[in-house]
């Protein structure tokens, strides 16, 4: 019975780690990349410097809309916009910048 106890503990605890799963993307790699491409358009740090022109919304405007979800912003980035520049990112690229706008939040 102790046997079968320890067992049921010893699988359970190799469990929990696939229980908790991280959102994808890395949000550090996703402030490089819109340090790079979307700083000319778009305030990306709440406190840091913006762009001449406020015609894009800051990032962080963008977290704070209730709309704002992982999968709203994958639809927009993959949907070409007339005001925007047609990026081709990859999936990762994508997933990176998502999750640095999401980080916005917190």
């Amino acid at each position: 019975m102790r046997r079968l106890a320890a067992t049921l503990i010893l699988l359970a605890g190799t469990a929990l780690p696939a229980l908790a799963q991280t959102e994808p993307g890395d949000p550090a790699a996703g402030r490089r990349l819109a340090e790079t491409w979307c700083a000319n358009c778009h305030r990306i740090a709440p406190q840091g410097p913006g762009p001449v022109s406020d015609a894009a919304p800051a990032f962080a405007a963008v977290a704070a809309m209730p709309s704002t979800t992982r999968m709203a912003l994958a639809a927009f980035l993959q949907t070409p916009h007339p005001r925007m520049p047609n990026y081709q990112l990859s999936r990762e690229e994508m997933d990176d910048v998502i999750a640095y706008l999401l980080s916005l939040r917190r």
